[in-house]
């Protein structure tokens, strides 16, 4: 779709941190993080939902292959899968928690769209995730 910005990342029309990609999937960070080494992991081929994706096991094999990354890159203390977002494109965000489970309610998705990383920053945490696969 024309006007839908991870289509433009996909097409190469717009920038992004990339960490992963294949034939099927973009695995990118996320310019407003939850946490540091937040993910999204995005189709190639437009959706709107993540469960009208084909071959959905597939895709939520490669967003365990991404947190395995993230694992080696970041060892954090456990990982969260969210689809929700105001994109009207499908995708899964794989963020990294540094917070103990138990805290898990009080931030459901904490901080998001608070941190910010320099771009020195982004492209040492996409380089540290995209070689750990």
């Amino acid at each position: 779709m024309e006007d839908c910005i991870f289509c433009n990342i996909v097409e190469g029309k717009s920038p992004s941190y990339k960490v992963y990609e294949d034939e099927k999937y973009y695995g990118l960070l996320d310019i407003y993080p939850a946490s540091k080494g937040h993910v999204l992991l995005i189709t190639k081929k437009h959706y709107r939902w993540v469960h009208d994706v084909e071959d959905f096991e597939k895709y939520w094999g490669t967003a365990l292959k991404v947190k395995k990354a993230i694992d080696k890159a970041f060892s954090p203390k456990w990982v969260q899968y969210l689809t929700h977002g105001i994109i009207a494109h499908a995708h899964i965000h794989i963020i990294p928690r540094y917070d103990e489970i138990n805290d898990f309610w009080k931030n459901v998705i904490p901080k998001q769209g608070k941190l910010k990383f320099s771009k020195v920053e982004m492209d040492d945490i996409a380089k540290k995730i995209s070689t750990a696969f």
